[in-house]
């Protein structure tokens, strides 16, 4: 059975960014995306949509062709409740309610991994233990939260 992938906004806007400022994150991510991401099923929620409508990405009209054509999960008025308990618990900050709904699909929906590279509130290892302890109370699946860097295939 293949695992499953979900993508936060990070991941398709550095898929396409061309900024010399993230040049190693986004060459990571193309490569990852060019020899991975066959081997996994991808998903991402209408709230990666959002995200990237509202900011202002380099080749925006490409990245937005590009997740159109990724498998959407589906919202689900648990999802709100899950969010509402991460932001009571002080798990993510109020204002980046996103981040805290990408962690309540991809734990909601059990998905393998949440692949991003927000290192501040998602990909963390200071986050890591709150959120399996969260997770476990909410009896929730409790997701790999990571880097493209660290779902590289070993060869």
């Amino acid at each position: 059975m293949r695992r499953a992938v979900y993508l936060d906004s990070t991941i398709p806007s550095y898929l396409f960014d061309k900024r010399e400022s993230i040049r190693l994150h986004s060459d990571l991510t193309r490569k990852w995306w060019q020899e991975e991401s066959e081997n996994y099923d991808i998903f991402i929620s209408l709230e990666t949509i959002v995200e990237l409508n509202k900011g202002n990405y380099p080749q925006k009209d490409q990245i937005l062709e590009f997740v159109n054509k990724i498998e959407k999960l589906e919202p689900n008025p648990q999802i709100k409740n899950i969010v509402a308990v991460y932001l009571e618990n002080t798990l993510m900050p109020r204002d980046e309610l996103g981040d805290a709904l990408h962690l309540a699909y991809v734990s909601f929906y059990k998905i393998d991994f949440l692949l991003t590279w927000n290192c501040n509130h998602l990909a963390n290892a200071n986050k890591k233990q709150h959120i399996r302890i969260l997770n476990n109370r909410l009896n929730l699946f409790v997701p790999e939260i990571i880097t493209p860097l660290e779902l590289f295939t070993e060869k």
